[in-house]
């Protein structure tokens, strides 16, 4: 290894994965997840921990794998105009359309919501917050300082200690005992965990954070392949050990706080019910105000990212007007409320997860198959098809026919990985079209002219 790469970076590289993965949104799903699988919480965590930890880390090790330098150039190895569309709808995803009005509505449920016994204010003090959340979020935005940094790296030791003792205290003197998991967490439960564990969106924002933790590497020297991968690998073990504890906990606290607390509408309700039941309202206050200056910190990351992407796409568009339409939008949607926003949300990324999963196993497989585009688009493709029927089921949208084809003739199909098969199937199907492909041009050439 590089003299100039010591434990303690890679130390730091691992409490870095861990502290861009874990953000305040993040906190929400693990507890929810506990609440409604009861005793069948474990087999559900398992599930929710390979999406929502491996998943993820394994994206970050599959982009310094690749040696890219952004999203497109690598989603660019299946076709240019996927680079384009898979890298925008990525964007869309952990920005406008989801991500950002995820901070303004998770804030509100943890920060202000508690403290309204009238639940017809809600809606009016919903819609006021947002405004001067996100008001805040684009001020901030658009006059980047290096008070985000500084509150970023402050709030975030002390979130993590309150989490922390939160979880200690719910471990040692749990509210109560596992009760009878809800409807949906009876049978294929791991799976459902499974798919839970897209919501958190970290696999396909693991393509982004790769491009930090590789340049946090090469400022420190490092140049080769092999040696990225090792420091990546070892940063990576450390980050898995601290989410899985995290989610693990927080899964725990929330399937044993259903005895007493009941079912809650969301995970951010969840905490916010534990939090005044141990330590009252004092305790609320302090969750409820790091959880807000969170979400605001990670608001005006996600509102400036994709203000530089989108600038990009419209030059012609100042990044500043593009900010502001950013945090004008995120008002909108957030006001629809956290459960109904992860439950509209939730379809699109049951839909395009397949995908970013294929992506990374590709590109781990990328020199195997030698990069042909026909691997990468007969998997995507095939791997899309079931994934869009996957997305229908979850919105509610379900086409009898295809669905009962689909259950009867592709294994996997009723636990929601049926697009598993077909992606490994469609790979080696591009790999044959290549050379079928290649022997015609060989014999057009070879063919004797006249």
């Amino acid at each position: 290894m590089s003299k100039s790469v010591s434990s303690s970076f890679i130390i730091i590289i691992g409490s870095m994965l861990f502290a861009l993965f874990f953000g305040a949104g993040n906190l929400i799903f693990p507890p929810m997840l506990g609440q409604m699988a009861g005793q069948n919480v474990w087999i559900a965590n398992a599930g929710f921990l390979v999406t929502g930890v491996g998943l993820p880390l394994l994206a970050v090790t599959a982009f310094v794998f690749s040696g890219k330098s952004n999203l497109q150039t690598l989603a660019s190895r299946v076709h240019p105009v996927f680079g384009i569309v898979f890298t925008t709808v990525l964007y869309l995803a952990i920005g406008p359309l989801y991500a950002i009005p995820r901070t303004g509505s998770v804030s509100f449920e943890i920060g202000v919501k508690p403290f309204f016994s009238n639940h017809t204010d809600h809606p009016v003090a919903l819609f006021v917050f947002t405004i001067v959340f996100f008001g805040i979020a684009c001020l901030l935005s658009l006059n980047p300082t290096k008070i985000i940094d500084v509150i970023g790296k402050f709030l975030t030791p002390i979130k993590l200690t309150f989490i922390g003792i939160l979880v200690v205290v719910a471990l040692i003197h749990p509210i109560g005992a596992f009760q009878a998991p809800a409807e949906g967490y009876t049978s294929h439960v791991f799976f459902k965990g499974f798919q839970e564990g897209y919501l958190t969106l970290d696999a396909l924002v693991a393509f982004i954070f790769g491009i930090i933790i590789v340049n946090a590497i090469k400022e420190r020297g490092v140049t080769s392949k092999k040696e990225l991968m090792i420091i990546c690998a070892k940063s990576i073990t450390i980050a898995v050990i601290l989410l899985a504890f995290i989610y693990t906990s927080l899964a725990y606290m929330g399937a044993s706080s259903v005895e007493k607390l009941g079912v809650l509408e969301n995970g951010a309700e969840v905490l916010a019910k534990v939090s005044s039941y141990y330590f009252g309202s004092y305790g609320s206050i302090l969750l409820g105000l790091m959880i807000t200056v969170a979400c605001l910190t990670t608001s005006v990351g996600l509102i400036t990212s994709c203000s530089s992407f989108f600038h990009t796409f419209f030059p012609n568009v100042s990044y500043k007007k593009i900010a502001l339409l950013l945090s004008i939008f995120s008002i909108i949607v957030a006001n629809i409320g956290l459960t109904q926003l992860i439950k509209v949300s939730t379809p699109v990324l049951i839909a395009i997860y397949p995908i970013a999963i294929s992506l990374i196993f590709l590109t781990f497989l990328h020199s195997v198959f030698k990069g042909k585009s026909e691997v990468y688009q007969g998997s995507l493709i095939l791997t899309f098809i079931i994934s869009l029927f996957d997305g229908l089921n979850a919105a509610g949208i379900k086409i009898k026919v295809i669905n009962d084809f689909f259950t009867e003739f592709l294994p996997l199909y009723d636990v929601g990985l049926g697009w598993l098969i077909p992606s490994v199937v469609g790979g080696i199907a591009g790999y044959i079209l290549y050379y079928i492909k290649r022997r015609k041009i060989v014999l057009i050439l070879m063919k004797p002219k006249k």
